[in-house]
């Protein structure tokens, strides 16, 4: 009987040893998968930190796209609409009496003789008559000349005999400085201040 007990006490040493190893092998699995699952679950929150700073990027970019391109449209809106205004406003004064252009080129030739002695009057071929007869009419004018027609709305250009000096009394020279004046007040009345 000596070898049984022998052999179930080598028997319990092993089984004894064998519990004591897998119990630190459970432990060690153990520790293993626990950090394993902490650093799963920071992997994981930190992907998602990262996901949700690109997406708020990517919103903010988005939103800022469509802020230009509803800003680019709002202005070529206000644009045309000043283009519209300002053809409008041309057109009407075109499109005033012939009286009325005889006076604008009579008051105009005389700011013209003040400013140059002798020269050579332009207009456009509706302004030809009125020109011809002031120029005939006021004695203030007997240095200045009809030269010919040119592509203008209205009004005169008046160029200096000697070449040197040439007032564009044009209708569009007019408008355009006054445009370009008022252009500020125009947006705010139409546009609430957006020019």
């Amino acid at each position: 009987m000596g070898l049984e007990v022998v052999v179930d006490e080598i028997k319990a040493k092993g089984d004894r040893e064998a519990a004591r190893i897998k119990s630190e092998a459970d432990a060690t699995a153990k520790t293993i998968v626990a950090d394993a699952t902490k650093r799963a679950e920071e992997t994981r929150l930190a992907a998602e930190t990262d996901a949700a700073l690109q997406a708020d990027r990517i919103m903010v970019r988005e939103v800022a796209s469509a802020n230009l391109v509803i800003k680019r449209d709002q202005l070529n809106a206000q644009k045309e609409l000043l283009d519209k205004v300002y053809c409008e406003a041309a057109n009407q004064i075109a499109n005033l009496s012939a009286d009325m252009h005889t006076k604008a080129v009579r008051s105009l030739l005389k700011d013209a003789a003040k400013q140059i002695k002798e020269g050579i009057v332009y207009t456009n071929q509706r302004d030809e008559i009125a020109v011809k007869a002031v120029l005939a009419e006021l004695k203030t004018l007997s240095g200045f000349t009809f030269g010919g027609i040119t592509d203008i709305d209205g009004g005169v250009v008046v160029q200096s005999t000697d070449g040197q000096f040439t007032l564009d009394f044009s209708y569009q020279t007019f408008m355009s400085e006054i445009w370009e004046a008022s252009l500020k007040d125009t947006s705010e009345i139409l546009f609430g201040g957006n020019p």
